[in-house]
């Protein structure tokens, strides 16, 4: 599966951006999908992750309430609408595909799919 993230820019604190993953490949396999990030001298850290079905989403206490991911399967694609960006959510956002059948995970091993990443810079 590859995975290309797109929709990252320089956005003012406050306002928004949304985030696209579009996934080819092997893409007919049920794959949970999450978000995570790396800021500048900072590990990668988690930020949002939802079930193949949509159904089931959750969420870094950082983000809760500001950041919705979402998905459209018979697009390939998952998305993070980012809003309130604050200049700590400075990062590079990377999309991963998870083939574990179950609740979404916020740990990066679960992960077999990674994108190059997109970078969102927030300024104050």
């Amino acid at each position: 599966v590859q995975l290309v993230e797109s929709g990252g820019g320089l956005v003012q604190a406050g306002g928004s951006l949304r985030l696209s993953c579009a996934a080819a490949g092997r893409t007919g396999r049920s794959y949970a999908m999450g978000w995570f990030r790396q800021a500048p001298g900072k590990e990668r850290e988690f930020v949002a992750a939802i079930t193949w079905s949509g159904g089931t989403s959750t969420y870094a206490d950082s983000v809760k309430g500001r950041f919705f991911i979402s998905r459209d399967n018979a697009k390939n694609t998952v998305y993070l609408q980012m809003n309130s960006l604050k200049p700590e959510d400075t990062a590079v956002y990377y999309c991963a595909a998870d083939p574990t059948y179950g609740s979404p995970s916020i740990l990066e091993i679960d992960y077999d799919y990674w994108g190059q990443g997109t970078q969102v810079t927030v300024s104050s």
